[in-house]
């Protein structure tokens, strides 16, 4: 349902104007000449998505003739993570045009329209001066700095994520010959087809990383990557889709809203229909259909776990679906959390607020709908968990983050229903080892190769050869990789 907000009347006369403009809501009167400009603005709310829209009021001539003007929509409220603005690597988007665009709110907008328009000078951005250029560049950064100061107040966000994201920013920085490596090969790596449209949705969008033998049908990895359901990218695959790829496995990366832009529903949303691509498009480019592999970190497995269950429910049901869940090979959920209810209070001790989780969950009335756990608990979704694909769950023992005790008691869980569940935990690994830092370090990845081993079960010359592969490069020097580890908010 929308709601819709009074209209605001913004009127920017000409100075040779005589009488007060038309407005769009009532019936211009045949009056002299009228050069006054009025601009209504009105917000519309609506529950997936907020946005502004700027009607403009033209000018009436004294022969009755109105002059075109555009009717331009604001661009929506929320604030997207765009690749523009957060990777580690750079912009996003790719060679092959589909960059996503970054989502300004509606006073952003507003402002950033006045800016444009005060100071006189007339003209195009050619025509302005160097000095100019970096006044509005420095007024546009201070803008945007604000704006997200007062989302990050609107957020809850305190003393907690402040010293959270300086931890993080120091990470990054340890970890940027990685990074910038990683970077480069997501960038301009001829292997990479990144930004393939799967959806309508803002950021429905996927990368496929496809191995350099192109020779027969190659197992796929449907990815979903984390973010605390806040800063997931599709391009935080990128580590993974290249070890993959190197061992003749096809990886989709799939992106997805992010909150505020989406809540928990339109993220497991945009996963299933992410999915449902790879399963009907994936065999033009080189992959099988029949040895397709859903997998998710962090967030991403959290989700992925909630589009897999939620699949099997409805086939179950009878439904009409876009893929099937008995067409996965298995699912993959690294470092992932299954009970809502049992880490509220650890997000919350952690920095990611109650207040804030439960606004992506839309609720603690919504906690058992999405937690994989409880929803395969309910008797009336027996059946859909005997159509449940084996399950390996990999965690590290030292992650705080996502305490190794959640993927333990969602395997046992399913084990006691009937399902196949298997538990792989790695002793020493924090959140972020098994996913970046170990595959950075180079040589043998423990986890890596017990994932590869159950991706190439039944395909013994895929086996032989991952026994001789040379072992991986190091990215970045051991102590860099311990102090990052360190300083590590995860």
């Amino acid at each position: 349902m929308k709601s819709q907000s009074p209209i605001l009347p913004i009127t920017n006369p000409s100075p040779s104007s005589s009488s007060s403009s038309s407005s769009l809501l009532s019936s211009s009167s045949n009056t002299a000449m009228t050069t006054t400009t009025t601009m209504l603005l009105q917000k519309t709310n609506d529950i997936n998505l907020q946005s502004s829209h700027l009607f403009i009021s033209t000018p009436v001539h004294a022969d009755g003739e109105r002059t075109n003007h555009e009717k331009t929509p604001l661009l929506s409220r929320t604030l997207s993570y765009t690749a523009a603005g957060t990777t580690a690597f750079g912009g996003g988007g790719g060679a092959g045009g589909h960059q996503q665009r970054r989502r300004r709110t509606a006073s952003e907008e507003s402002l950033f329209s006045i800016g444009d328009h005060s100071g006189g000078g007339g003209g195009g951005d050619g025509g302005q001066s160097l000095g100019q250029n970096v006044g509005h560049a420095a007024a546009q950064t201070y803008l945007v700095t604000r704006l997200c100061l007062s989302l990050l107040r609107y957020l809850g966000v305190g003393y907690r994520w402040i010293t959270r994201f300086l931890a993080l920013s120091c990470y990054a920085i340890l970890l940027m010959p990685g990074f910038f490596q990683v970077g480069c090969y997501y960038f301009f790596s001829s292997q990479i087809r990144r930004g393939i449209v799967y959806g309508d949705q803002p950021r429905n969008r996927l990368d496929l990383y496809l191995p350099k033998n192109r020779n027969g049908k190659k197992p796929v990895v449907a990815f979903i990557t984390g973010g605390a359901w806040i800063i997931g990218y599709k391009a935080w695959g990128s580590l993974l889709g290249q070890q993959l790829s190197e061992r003749d496995v096809i990886v989709a990366c799939i992106d997805y809203r992010n909150f505020p832009q989406g809540t928990i529903s339109d993220m497991v949303e945009d996963a299933s229909r992410g999915i449902s691509y790879v399963f009907n498009n994936i065999a033009e480019f080189g992959g099988d259909p029949n040895k397709i592999y859903l997998m998710g970190q962090s967030a991403g497995a959290h989700i992925a776990a909630c589009a897999l269950v939620e699949q099997a429910i409805r086939e179950s049901g009878g439904e009409s679906v876009s893929w099937s869940v008995s067409q996965l090979k298995a699912y993959f959920g690294l470092s992932g959390g299954y009970n809502l209810f049992n880490l509220v209070d650890h997000f919350h001790s952690r920095g990611l607020y109650r207040s804030l989780f439960l606004s992506i969950m839309k609720g603690e009335h919504t906690l058992p709908q999405y937690s994989p756990e409880i929803m395969v608990r309910d008797p009336d979704n027996g059946n859909a968990v005997s159509l449940l694909p084996p399950v390996v769950l990999f965690h590290g023992i030292a992650d705080y983050s996502i305490p190794s005790d959640s993927s333990k008691s969602f395997a046992e869980t399913l084990n006691r229903l009937g399902a196949k569940a298997e538990v792989m935990l790695y002793e020493g690994k924090t959140h972020t080892d098994l996913f970046i830092q170990d595959p950075m370090r180079g040589g043998r990845d423990e986890m890596f190769e017990d994932l590869i081993r159950i991706i190439h079960a039944d395909d013994e010359e895929a086996l032989a050869k991952d026994v001789v592969a040379p072992p991986r490069r190091r990215m970045v020097p051991e102590f860099m990789l311990q102090w990052a580890r360190s300083v590590s908010p995860f």
